[in-house]
């Protein structure tokens, strides 16, 4: 059996570290996960999605602040001998003496077709960016950011109306039989990890909160595909009577206006229509300030207003 230690924090990687314990070719010997943190509205200390998971598997669990700087932990996931680190959204840098313990490889699974979305956050932005295609990676862990050399790329195809979370759910089934293939191939030899091409190199940056406010004076796609990018969390919006108004599923229309950007122009049974920098866009669903999910035509029809609208 290839003994291996998982890395990870979110539950994308659930069910990564679920298949690895459950399968007959590994023996899942231990799991590093970021430490209990605040979530929720009452701030409760909550462990990761991970830890959640690996509580009834009745294997060492450890979760430092900083790798780096606590040698004690380092030297107990060292004993435990390894034959391969697999990390996946862990959240923290490994240094050198870290990816240099275990017998083969620090394997790394990264959400993107590298060298193309290195970096914090390739799910959101192939979408915002309007690709239509991504994939997954594993790859051999190096210091600079995920410039490994690659094992197995997986590419997926982005339908117009794939979000974010659809996406990461795709990513989440997907990852761990490529996480075996790559394991055992590297292990018996038949797998031997390329060179990362340095053409085609862009950096997925971490999203800022001004993003996240709808500019109007851009295209109708190009909002959809924000919405959909951001989806729910923390989701594209816009401000109307100083609330906001979170959009969650969008349409982009086959048509032109003279209309100023941002200005309501059609209000129906199907959505409302929102002019833009270049075309027209239909809200479907939204989210206002302090109110639940609802289609765009009751936030609208609560508006109380029968003259079309600009929002601010």
């Amino acid at each position: 059996m290839i003994k291996v230690v998982f890395w990870g924090t979110p539950d994308i990687g659930v069910k990564s570290l679920e298949y690895l314990y459950n399968s007959r070719d590994f023996e899942l010997v231990g799991v590093v996960t970021q430490p209990d943190r605040p979530a929720g509205r009452g701030n409760k200390i909550t462990p990761s999605p991970i830890k959640k998971a690996a509580l009834s598997m009745n294997i060492p669990i450890f979760q430092p602040k900083s790798i780096r700087k606590e040698p004690e932990i380092q030297a107990k996931i060292k004993e435990l001998n390894a034959d391969f680190f697999v990390t996946f959204a862990f959240g923290q840098i490994l240094p050198q003496e870290i990816l240099d313990m275990p017998k083969y490889e620090t394997i790394n699974l990264h959400a993107s077709l590298l060298p193309k979305y290195r970096g914090a956050n390739p799910i959101q932005r192939c979408i915002i960016n309007g690709d239509k295609e991504t994939g997954i990676c594993t790859m051999i862990t190096e210091l600079g950011l995920d410039c490994g050399d690659i094992c197995i790329k997986l590419p997926i195809e982005i339908p117009d109306n794939m979000t974010c979370e659809d996406l990461y759910n795709r990513i989440s089934n997907e990852s761990p039989e490529l996480i075996a293939k790559t394991l055992i191939g590297i292990k018996e030899g038949t797998l031997t990890p390329v060179k990362q091409c340095e053409e085609g190199v862009c950096f997925a940056n971490k999203l800022t909160p001004d993003e996240f406010k709808i500019d109007w004076s851009k295209s109708a796609k190009d909002i959809h595909n924000l919405v959909r990018g951001i989806y729910k969390s923390p989701g594209a919006y816009f401000c109307y009577n100083n609330k906001t108004i979170k959009v969650l599923e969008t349409e982009v229309l086959s048509e032109t206006t003279n209309a100023p950007v941002g200005e309501i122009i059609r209000a129906g049974k199907t959505g409302v229509d929102f002019s833009t920098g270049n075309g027209v866009i239909r809200l479907i669903k939204v989210k206002p300030e302090s109110k639940g999910e609802m289609f765009a035509r009751d936030w609208y029809n609560g508006l109380n207003c029968k003259q079309l609208i600009k929002t601010n």
